[in-house]
């Protein structure tokens, strides 16, 4: 079974100790003041949470809509770097991400047997080095940290998703895979690189979402290799995988990539998908066959064709789009989770200085999209580096720094 948690029957302060020096962010002014507006947020991700918590702190009566049914245990390990680092201070959060990193000390690469060919204490290569200030971290922890952080004001409508959308100008009417309507002044599509949201209000998918002809594979399985604050993964020029445990241990996360087939499989067939990645793991010894035994009964699977989403514009009309629905740069970047995180705390921004959202709206879209295209193009190249070998350190650098936000964030002891 998944494992899933209402974060209303959570404590609070679980995962809060006191904070020490903070990030100010200008967004917080409006707290406590009449509500702006309503805003419906499709997808309960990193982007769709981190949206939601400045959206509310400014003063939006937000509502949240998640197709699954519940918060789902799982996934693999992402990165918070560089500028995305001072947003997480400024949520007042930094202590606690830290506090749950992957905190692996080193990694191993095996060859097809299973033997080790290479061993580092000086990076992973899912984090990148290890002396870096920037933090690896489970995605469903940080989103477990993200909806904690969250107000009793912010409404979650679960198992659930939009099946219409009517932008009337003044307002966009939306009709629930439910079979509720409800009307809100703005929508915007947190839902990832297959957004119901741009595929309702946008070009189709051919013409903005780019394949790499990569597919990933991520799935959960018992820790029954005792594998502790470690990772190990194998790399040729068209396969490989990467092997780490969960925080407790009792798990191990792994990821697998390979050529993608032709024609594409279907996004909804899990046991056809099960077999491409038994199929493409077959030549491997040592533990893997037994992780692909264990991958068979598992519900803890995901499966996706890689692809970078490229848009003119991420805005249209009452609706717009952030994180992977907008601008996906794809996992070989490394930065989706900073670009989301980014990506929300700018468009909240933008929004929370409009006197008058009803009318200031496409403004506040514009700039959001002026201040955020440089930085997603920057990282958005970071792909096809990363296809040939582990990005340069310096390239990286530049990309994960490569917006200004300090006339946003002032500090405070």
């Amino acid at each position: 079974m998944e494992k899933y948690f209402d974060k209303h029957s959570i404590r609070h302060h679980y995962l809060f100790p006191e904070a020490g020096p903070r990030v100010q962010s200008s967004i917080g002014q409006q707290r406590g003041t009449f509500m702006k507006g309503k805003v419906l947020i499709s997808g309960a991700g990193v982007t769709g949470l981190a949206l939601a918590f400045w959206l509310d702190r400014a003063g939006f009566a937000v509502t949240l809509v998640e197709r699954s049914a519940g918060f789902r245990r799982g996934g693999q390990a992402v990165d918070i770097r560089g500028v995305a680092l001072d947003v997480v201070r400024a949520m007042g959060l930094l202590d606690d991400v830290r506090a749950l990193r992957t905190q692996l000390k080193g990694m191993s690469m095996l060859d097809a047997e299973g033997n080790e060919i290479h061993r580092t204490e000086e990076r992973t290569y899912s984090a990148g080095r290890l002396d870096s200030e920037d933090i690896e971290i489970f995605r469903d922890d940080l989103c477990e940290l993200l909806m904690r952080a969250l107000s009793e004001r912010v409404e979650f409508l679960y198992d659930d998703s939009i099946r219409a959308m009517n932008d009337h100008g003044d307002a966009v009417s939306v009709e629930f895979a439910s079979g509720q309507t409800r009307r809100f002044d703005l929508v915007a599509g947190a839902d990832g690189i297959y957004s119901n949201v741009r595929k309702l209000c946008f070009a189709s998918e051919a013409e903005i979402v780019f394949p790499l002809g990569v597919v990933l594979a991520l799935f959960s399985t018992p820790n029954s290799i005792d594998l502790d604050d470690w990772q190990i993964g194998h790399r040729v020029e068209s396969f490989g995988y990467v092997i780490y445990p969960s925080r407790d241990k009792r798990e191990l996360r792994i990821g697998v990539g390979f050529e993608a087939p032709e024609p594409p499989l279907s996004r909804g067939d899990p046991d056809g998908q099960k077999r491409v990645v038994a199929q493409h793991c077959a030549h491997l010894k040592g533990d893997f066959p037994h992780f692909i035994d264990a991958m068979k009964t598992t519900e803890q699977f995901y499966y996706n064709e890689l692809a970078q989403v490229r848009m003119p514009s991420w805005s249209k009309g009452r609706v717009v789009l952030a994180g992977d629905a907008a601008y996906c740069a794809s996992p070989f970047s490394g930065q989706g989770t900073s670009l989301g995180l980014v990506g929300a705390f700018v468009l909240a921004h933008e929004l929370a200085q409009a006197q008058d959202v009803a009318a200031a709206f496409a403004t506040a879209f514009s700039a959001y999209e002026t201040r955020m295209r440089p930085y997603v193009d920057l990282n958005q190249a970071l792909v096809d580096l990363d296809r040939q070998g582990p990005v340069p350190d310096e390239l990286l650098d530049e990309a994960k720094n490569g917006i200004d936000l300090s006339d946003l964030l002032e500090r405070r002891a």
